[in-house]
């Protein structure tokens, strides 16, 4: 995949079935040896506290790099209250997390994701001290540079491998769209209106609106993640978080009502493989998307006002998702990490489907 990078960006970069106003991506530099590191490190369980939980938990290749779930899985004793988004094209990210709570540095997003008690809960200097005691990390450590294993050199290479992670070969990109999908370009441009705000070659302007998307209920039906919701409302400073029973998004930074329910738009890529939709997973199909869109969205009192009623006919719904679904490419690279306790190593995986959590 590393030695694919150029050739990936580069397809990117040449979007030509994009009509929208977009400047190109453009390649990213990567270190090798660093990425390499990094993509060892992204298998790991030993990144986790109880050593239970690596990213590719909930960051699975042969699903765009999330999960499959509505709502993510989290530490042992606790459960995520959000959608796992795809870590695909990552690199060009302008903010992170759905609330947008997290800047551009991939580094910081890596120490969040490492130490943050709902997530993998890790003593950043604990994990040092594991990787040290792993003679192939001391190797792969000197061959990126770093004259020894540490955590700042780990989120460095966490941060290089993500940045592999690009899109490729969707009929977007090549100019292979069907009829349909041609068809379904138009409207996703015009009638619908879809590029108000998914935009540019990651189909998305990085900022966080409301669309009336609705709770789901199984945040506070479960013990786990309402705990895991309740330790993020109150570090977030969210006044009365003991009794609230919605997901305020982006107003968890900037604390100004109007923001309230307000989630980044996300990135339409790889649509084909991140099902179910939505920040909390409550959408399980595109043709629910679309519907839930072709009425105007839902009945928040703070919705983005240019969500109307879209009338929709059933043909134009199927031409739509052929365009959608345009937009994903070949699967990911599968090969992964797996730890093998009778061997005291990890092996390379060529199919990550094999691959038993």
């Amino acid at each position: 995949m590393l030695k694919n990078l150029t050739l990936i960006c580069s397809l990117l970069a040449g979007t030509a079935t994009l009509a929208q106003d977009t400047v190109p991506i453009p390649p990213m530099d990567v270190d090798a040896a660093r990425a390499e590191l990094g993509k060892r490190l992204f298998y790991d369980t030993r990144l986790s506290g109880d050593t239970f939980l690596s990213c590719a938990s909930c960051h699975q290749p042969d699903k765009a790099f999330t999960d499959g779930e509505a709502l993510s899985a989290a530490y042992t004793g606790a459960g995520h209250f959000r959608n796992t988004p795809t870590l695909a094209n990552v690199g060009y990210r302008d903010a992170w997390m759905h609330d947008g709570r997290l800047g551009t540095n991939l580094n910081d997003v890596a120490r969040e994701m490492i130490t943050e008690t709902y997530l993998m809960n890790m003593d950043m200097r604990i994990m040092q001290e594991r990787l040290k005691q792993d003679p192939k990390y001391v190797e792969m450590f000197a061959a990126a540079g770093m004259s020894e294993p540490s955590n700042g050199g780990a989120r460095n290479a966490l941060m290089d491998f993500m940045k592999t992670i690009v899109s490729r070969d969707a009929p977007v990109d090549t100019g292979t769209l069907s009829a349909a999908a041609e068809r379904g370009k138009d409207i996703f441009e015009g009638k619908a209106n879809c590029a108000a705000c998914h935009t540019g070659p990651r189909y998305t302007d990085d900022k966080p609106h409301n669309t009336g998307v609705p709770t789901n209920p199984d945040i506070w039906a479960s013990a786990e993640r309402h705990s895991a919701f309740v330790t993020y409302a109150k570090f977030m400073g969210v006044e009365n978080y003991m009794n609230l029973r919605e997901d305020l998004g982006a107003y968890v930074r900037t604390h100004r009502a109007e923001t309230k329910r307000s989630f980044l738009t996300p990135t339409l890529r790889e649509l084909v493989w991140t099902a179910p939709y939505m920040h909390n997973g409550t959408f399980e199909t595109l043709a629910d998307v679309i519907d839930f869109y072709d009425g105007g969205g839902g009945g928040d009192a703070l919705k983005d006002p240019r969500l109307q009623p879209l009338g929709l006919v059933p043909s134009e719904k199927s031409d739509l998702i052929a365009y959608l679904e345009a937009m994903s490419g070949e699967s990911f690279d599968t090969d992964a990490y797996v730890w093998r306790e009778d061997d005291y190593d990890y092996e390379v995986i060529e199919d990550w489907k094999n691959v038993q959590n």
